[in-house]
């Protein structure tokens, strides 16, 4: 028996990173999983490494409604149904602050991120949400410690892990009582999540920063540095009905403590 027998799961993003983290952890678990993937790549490479019995992967864009669509169509037709969404999909400003925002580039990163971050969520539950409603599923979404503090970005990300946020808080009280909707804010993680065009940072990759490991270590109280796998059972407990059916707008903080990092001093032992 595995921890998600029967659960159908659509993750945007699942080609890398924690999607990548959470399709492993689903299918090992027993849940049946479909990806949306933009990368033509990582979509072969989970063709290659999964059973189609056990995943489907679409190719196309979680910021387009028609590829939203086709995905919980794709998936619905290799497995019957769909009774969870997971929105992991996203992109980052690279610390970007306000003063060196180009004035000329606001309008088009601010539409870049907040596209990707926000609006793609928006399309994917809204593509699957007769499925969700029919098998009373759950929704979960990705925030990161930068919905919470500041500093974990520049204003563009920040502000649009805020808005993820809000996203779940609305969307758990306008879908209940038949859909649970919840979230997980990752800390620091060593990813391959990428810029955007208009601030010309789209070819960085987070695992490839000069001392990310040393960066990420030195601010949360655990001294943790997290891998996308770190994470994934935080997702599978709350698509899990039977293990916590009370729960919903509620969003685990997966960032090594930062919340307690303490004013005076670093929190923890070692101090």
């Amino acid at each position: 028996m595995g921890f998600l027998d029967g659960k159908v799961a659509l993750v945007t993003g699942g080609g890398s990173g924690i999607g990548r983290g959470v399709v492993d952890l689903f299918v090992a678990e027993g849940a049946k999983v479909g990806v949306l993937e933009l990368s033509a790549e990582k979509a072969q490479n989970l063709r290659d490494t999964f059973s189609k019995d056990d995943l489907v992967v679409i190719e196309g864009d979680a910021t387009s409604m028609a590829d939203n669509d086709r995905a919980v169509a794709e998936v619905v037709a290799s497995f019957g149904k769909l009774t969870t969404v997971i929105c992991v999909v996203g992109v980052f400003d690279y610390f970007t602050e306000l003063p060196a925002l180009p004035k000329e580039k606001i309008s088009e990163a601010f539409d870049q991120l907040f596209g990707v971050n926000v609006k793609s969520n928006i399309m994917t539950v809204k593509a699957a949400l007769e499925q969700l409603i029919e098998h009373e599923g759950s929704v979960l979404m990705t925030v990161s410690n930068a919905g919470f503090y500041p500093g974990g970005g520049g204003p563009l990300y920040v502000s649009s892990k805020f808005a993820v946020r809000g996203l779940i808080t609305e969307l758990a009280y306008e879908l209940a009582p038949k859909v649970r909707v919840n979230g997980v804010a990752p800390g620091g993680t060593i990813t391959e999540l990428r810029g955007i065009p208009a601030l010309a940072n789209e070819g960085l990759v987070l695992k490839e920063v000069p001392d990310i490991e040393g960066l990420i270590e030195g601010i949360n109280p655990l001294g943790f540095v997290a891998h996308p796998v770190d994470h994934a059972w935080a997702y599978a407990f709350l698509a899990s009905k039977e293990r916590c059916p009370a729960v919903t707008g509620t969003i685990i903080n997966a960032d090594g403590g930062l919340g307690v990092r303490g004013m005076t001093r670093m929190a923890g032992l070692a101090q």
